[in-house]
């Protein structure tokens, strides 16, 4: 889970834990990037307002290095999805204290995964 901002980022990351998932997290694009040079997450979760690069950068770094990633933008502004760099995320969600969608999509990605 990649959000700078610590209340978003830790309650995600709990509410994730509590489902059973193992979550990292980072809280800037760059520390998100090097993550990913340590181990391969089965998926991401990525804000697009980012202190040190655009949500958008990260996403087209994540997905040079590793093409099949699946990447949840979870954004609180819309208007990143009209960016052709948005379309290569697995879904684009608005965020929301309520994460009953962010954890169904979490769900159904991991699940493609696994019969994929």
């Amino acid at each position: 889970m990649v959000d700078d901002l610590e209340a978003q980022r830790e309650f995600c990351a709990r509410e994730l834990r509590d489902e059973g998932y193992e979550v990292e997290v980072a809280v800037s694009g760059e520390e998100a990037v090097r993550c990913l040079l340590k181990s391969k997450p089965d998926l991401v979760i990525l804000d697009m307002s980012l202190p040190d690069m655009s949500g958008l950068e990260v996403l087209g770094r994540m997905l040079h290095s590793h093409p099949d990633l699946p990447v949840i933008i979870n954004s609180a502004y819309d208007s990143y999805r009209d960016s052709f760099m948005a379309w290569a995320a697995a879904t684009y969600l608005k965020k929301s204290a309520d994460l009953t969608e962010l954890k169904r999509a979490v769900r159904r990605i991991l699940a493609e995964r696994k019969t994929a």
